[in-house]
């Protein structure tokens, strides 16, 4: 069996597909392709990007997306359905679902602290993204969702993001701000009177007032959050997801690529596909060596010329082969494909469609 055929199993047998790595490796366009291929499947696939870069629209041929799932007509016995994550939408729906009220949510949703965290405080599109694939998997009805992930150091907080949010709901600081509404002992609230007007003189009264609000909003869901975070971690961790490592041949990528591998294993998560892009192609078997002489031999001639072409791309082809074969023994079994350099950019479902007969083997 060929890598290339061996992917569609990976397709056709999980529900969940996370492409992980570094930016501008053709990771959007990949996690797209392998959606239309579960569509052309006849699955209900749907693809999420976690980037808040068009990328994962162009490549679909779209104006744009929304974090509400958008199907995509096209020739296929499936469905294919797209999204972009907005992080402040999910987070404010995430509160909502959670509030013991309307007035708690309310609360919370018009509090100046969480306005701004809920859109630019570290982790917080990371834990999202785990957000949104949890309801798209728990609360619709997709046969496979294929997720897109931020650059290589960015997926390493999308694993680590349910576990830092149950880290943080159980931190003592946590516990501290949250003394003044749960009545705890009078020792604490001295603690967190002296905590909170040092935190005052560094960023101004108000804000702190503002974050003991959100606090004292947020009393009673704590529980909640814990619980979805316990979720999306089994999730994350289910034989039914696959992890699909994509990179290009560079040397700088495939270090990021063997370091997030390296990380993939000691959770006992293991790559189940690596896709290789941009590869330079190779038209022999020669060594470059052996090619420079036949070009010596024609020397001042378009058959010399010819064959310095070819032992310039089998130097080229040869080196990024060097670079992989570390990154590939690493991951094995899992299979490998080379996907080559194409003549244009892929800015349609044609284009996806290309790829895919490189991904899975096959005419399109």
């Amino acid at each position: 069996m060929s890598a290339g055929r061996g992917l569609r199993p990976l397709v056709d047998d999980h529900e969940i597909l996370v492409c992980t790595g570094s930016g501008g490796v053709g990771k959007t366009t990949t996690a797209a392709v392998l959606a239309l291929e579960g569509a052309r499947l006849g699955r209900k696939a749907c693809v999420v990007t976690i980037d808040p870069a068009k990328r994962l629209a162009d490549a679909l041929g779209l104006e744009g997306l929304t974090n509400v799932p958008s199907q995509i007509d096209g020739p296929w016995s499936g469905e294919l359905w797209a999204l972009m994550l907005d992080t402040k939408s999910t987070f404010d729906a995430l509160v909502t679902k959670h509030s013991t009220d309307a007035g708690q949510a309310e609360g919370i949703l018009e509090n100046r602290f969480y306005r701004n965290i809920s859109g630019a405080l570290s982790g917080t599109q990371e834990y999202m993204a785990m957000e949104k694939l949890y309801e798209l998997h728990e609360e619709h009805d997709f046969d496979l969702i294929v997720v897109d992930t931020p650059p290589t150091r960015n997926a390493l907080d999308f694993l680590e993001a349910p576990r830092r949010l149950t880290r943080f709901l159980d931190h003592r600081l946590y516990r501290i701000l949250m003394a003044p509404t749960k009545g705890l002992v009078k020792a604490v609230n001295v603690a967190a009177q002296a905590f909170l007007r040092t935190v005052s003189k560094v960023v101004g009264s108000e804000a702190v007032a503002d974050a003991i609000a959100f606090f004292q909003a947020f009393d009673g869901m704590e529980q909640g959050f814990k619980e979805r975070a316990e979720h999306v971690l089994e999730l994350l961790t289910h034989d039914r997801t696959a992890f699909v490592l994509v990179t290009a041949p560079r040397h700088d990528v495939v270090a990021e690529a063997t370091f997030f591998a390296r990380k993939l294993a000691e959770a006992d998560i293991p790559v189940k596909a690596l896709i290789v892009n941009r590869v330079h192609p190779r038209f022999t078997d020669a060594p470059a060596d052996a090619l420079r002489e036949r070009a010596r031999t024609f020397a001042g001639t378009d058959l010399g010329g010819l064959y310095e072409n070819l032992a310039d791309f089998a130097l080229v082809a040869s080196r990024e082969e060097d670079n992989l074969r570390g990154l590939t023994e690493r991951v094995a079994p899992a299979p490998v494909v080379r996907v080559p350099f194409l003549r244009t950019d892929v800015h349609d479902v044609e284009g996806l469609a290309r790829v895919a007969g490189h991904l899975f083997d096959d005419d399109r």
